[in-house]
């Protein structure tokens, strides 16, 4: 019976195999490093004020532009508001993305937008304990400049000051600025259209106690995110080349696996699932966000990385407990719930986590989990867990493996009682297998780390504090680091079309050669993984 391609290739073909992944994966980290910009771009705007009274609405227009040809009446200060007895509900913070003789494009894939209040200090006017902002909020857009604008959203938010003054309260220290943390305050899922207009409205109402006790707001600062151009058009690029190249390997993988008289054992059914899990987060139908206005793409986004999470940590522990070589009657998917069901149950929060939001946002853009107190600490909560829980895993895998090698290191005594050939043959499975193992480690390694960094830094915007940089090469060279590996179990684990026992000598091809080829049973043998060390201590024992 033949092996997988991993135990029959030889060593000479294997490094070659390994040298070329290696420099596709050095290419991978090259990419982003040197061709692509960095993943997203911070744009500061200061919102205009803008007078919203009785004589301006014969212009037949409820959008307030902040410059251009029908710019609005503009105030400097809220000294000459007072000057000018303007009310506060007549004052509209307008403001226009993006900057002037520039235009937003589909290639952005996505607008997040963070707000900041400058606040200025007033014995008179001090912020509240618990002070909340109430904002009436509405964005338009339009893709020509002489067009009217289109209302996109309309809302009335709330957002909970957390401001600090860092010097003593007395009256000498007025006009001093407040230290206030960033707010979330929208995110967009597509960025379809060329102009957006943002026009927001701070309504007071003594009576109901609508924006009292929140200081005295100077300015409102925004900063728009969105994703950089040219590494979407790299992002792009590399997702349409490995798309095909993971569809060829898993097809090829799976006939040969059906060309064989028995049925898929669980390891290559677990392997054929990953090779799924990775072609549907390939496909690259973010090349439609380019033509279309899809908001959902964000959600669709996090689901299918969602499930390729999912799978990829499932199928590491399939994987190590397909080798740990014990006494445990393996080869069931139901051997391993225990294991998996976690997983499953973590995937299915972040599911939900994100539904929360970005389902919500879909609707109202504005809308935020992060606008709440127990919003806040809700998702604090779920991303330290979360963190947490992936460092877990990986101590978990780091674990099994380490029972892998320890059993492997077992097996290693039976072999000095065979022939010189078939010791230096089984010593060399060991050697690919334990490499395999290595690779496997380094590859969750990287994955946990890239978990971790990407919540902290989707998270990082919205409670402030310290900023992870992830650059374009750290995306590129994980996302090549995924596709490399899945490439590599599906090429490795396919069974061989050689036998170990047609490359022996003319010499050793006696009474050994059919005892050597019993001894390549794979390790995708129907008994399980475990049969050629199973085998190679029997025949120690004889």
């Amino acid at each position: 019976m033949a092996g997988a391609i991993i135990e029959n290739m030889s060593t000479k073909k294997l490094v070659i195999v390994g040298v070329i992944l290696l420099l596709f994966q050095a290419f991978s980290f090259m990419v982003g490093g040197l061709i692509a910009p960095s993943p997203t771009t911070a744009v500061h705007y200061l919102a205009t004020k803008c007078v919203d009274v009785v004589k301006t609405h014969h212009q037949g227009s409820k959008w307030f532009m902040p410059w251009g040809p029908d710019q609005c009446s503009k105030l400097r200060d809220f000294d000459e508001a007072m000057a000018k007895r303007i009310e506060a509900n007549n004052i509209v913070f307008a403001v226009h993305i993006p900057l002037p003789n520039r235009e937003m494009s589909p290639w952005f894939q996505f607008m997040l937008v963070i707000l900041q209040f400058d606040i200025a200090f007033k014995m008179q006017n001090q912020i509240g304990d618990g002070a909340l902002v109430t904002m009436d909020v509405g964005l338009a857009y339009r893709d020509d400049p002489l067009s009217e604008w289109i209302e996109m959203a309309h809302s009335i938010e709330h957002r909970k000051l957390s401001c600090n003054f860092t010097t003593t309260k007395a009256f000498e220290n007025e006009g001093r600025y407040y230290d206030c943390d960033l707010l979330p305050f929208m995110e967009v899922g597509s960025v379809a259209h060329k102009y957006y207009l943002l026009n927001i409205r701070l309504p007071v109402n003594e009576r109901k106690k609508v924006n009292i006790g929140i200081g005295e707001i100077k300015d409102i600062r925004l900063v728009s995110i969105h994703q950089n151009g040219g590494f979407t058009k790299v992002w792009f690029a590399m997702k349409t080349f490995l798309t095909p190249s993971i569809l060829i390997i898993m097809i090829w993988y799976w006939k040969r696996i059906t060309q064989m008289t028995r049925p898929p054992v669980l390891l290559e059914k677990i392997i054929f699932a990953l090779g799924i899990s990775m072609t549907f987060i390939n496909i690259p139908v973010e090349w439609f966000s380019v033509g279309f206005d899809w908001t959902w793409m964000l959600l669709f986004g996090d689901i299918r990385q969602g499930i390729f999470y999912a799978m990829l940590l499932s199928f590491w522990i399939i994987f190590c407990g397909e080798h740990l070589m014990d006494q445990t009657e393996r080869n069931r998917f139901s051997v391993y719930w225990k294991q998996v069901g976690p997983i499953v149950f973590g995937s299915f929060c972040l599911f939900i986590f994100d539904m929360s939001e970005r389902g919500v946002q879909l609707k109202n853009p504005f809308y935020s989990i992060w606008a709440s107190d127990v919003g806040t600490e809700l998702a604090m909560a779920f991303i330290i867990v979360a963190g947490i829980c992936a460092c877990l895993y990986f101590l978990f895998l780091c674990f099994m493996v380490y029972q892998v090698f320890r059993n492997v290191s077992g097996k290693r005594s039976s072999l000095p009682a065979m022939t010189k050939a078939r010791r230096l043959h089984y010593e060399g499975l060991i050697f690919r297998f334990k490499f395999l193992m290595l690779v496997t480690l380094a590859c969750a390694a990287m994955t946990v780390i890239f978990f971790i960094i990407s919540q902290v830094n989707e998270g990082h915007w919205h409670w402030g504090g310290y900023t992870v940089q992830v650059n374009s090469a750290f995306f590129t060279g994980i996302y090549g680091m995924w596709n490399l590996y899945v490439f590599a179990l599906m090429f490795l684990y396919a069974p061989s079309h050689k036998r170990y026992g047609d490359e022996q000598s003319s010499s050793d091809q006696g009474g050994n050669s059919g005892e050597d080829i019993q001894l390549t049973t794979t390790i995708t043998h129907v008994d399980g993984p475990t049969e050629i060390y199973k085998m190679t201590g029997k025949e120690a024992q004889e």
